[in-house]
């Protein structure tokens, strides 16, 4: 069973039905009680970094989240749901994260060298700078879609998958259990199943 966490944020039902496509069993929750049995949790996300913190914070939630994790169940946070797993964000201010995986998240527009269109909105091919079971199913150059506004910065050390839009964008990290995309998966069509279904089977 994968525990969809349901925060008041994100688009719950795309993703749930793109893994009951793949035949896995899923819910979308805010019961700890559910989390806690559940083989994997998907943290999703759109929005604001720091307005989705403080319904996190709302659901009572993160506590259950982070022992989970700690635990070594499988957390994947998608979009802004990956964002949330770092240490901060600056995004309109300075703002905490879960602190799971380090590093934090800033503007695209302060980093650009080309006047380049943000939200960076669209299909971007993904690279690998190390190998991964999250993308067992896929090849270099594979395209996915993503719709943001910041990146994750100074995670290097457990950053999975770049994307380059006149920078590197942080695509996908993972520390642990910890897994985060900053595109969306099921949104992603045919490479995008298949990184859910290699994130169910971990």
């Amino acid at each position: 069973m994968i525990a969809i966490i349901d925060y008041g944020v994100g688009n719950l039902f795309s993703l749930s039905s793109s893994l009951s496509y793949l035949g896995l069993e899923n819910t979308i929750t805010r019961d700890p009680q559910q989390i806690e049995q559940a083989d994997h949790i998907i943290l999703p996300g759109v929005g604001a970094f720091a307005d989705a913190y403080q319904k996190l914070e709302q659901t009572n939630l993160i506590d259950t989240i982070k022992q989970q994790t700690y635990n070594g169940k499988p957390l994947l946070g998608i979009c802004l749901g990956m964002q949330l797993l770092f240490d901060k964000s600056y995004e309109y201010g300075e703002h905490k994260g879960l602190g799971l995986i380090h590093g934090e998240v800033c503007p695209i527009q302060d980093d650009l060298t080309q006047p380049l269109k943000v939200p960076h909105i669209g299909w971007n091919s993904l690279h690998f700078p190390k190998e991964n079971p999250l993308f067992q199913y896929n090849k270099e150059g594979d395209y996915v879609y993503y719709v943001h506004s910041f990146y994750a910065k100074n995670c290097q050390e457990d950053t999975i998958a770049t994307s380059e839009y006149d920078i590197t964008i942080t695509g996908a990290v993972n520390k642990g259990s910890v897994y985060g995309t900053q595109f969306h998966p099921e949104k992603s069509g045919e490479v995008g199943l298949k990184i859910l279904r290699a994130f169910a089977e971990l």
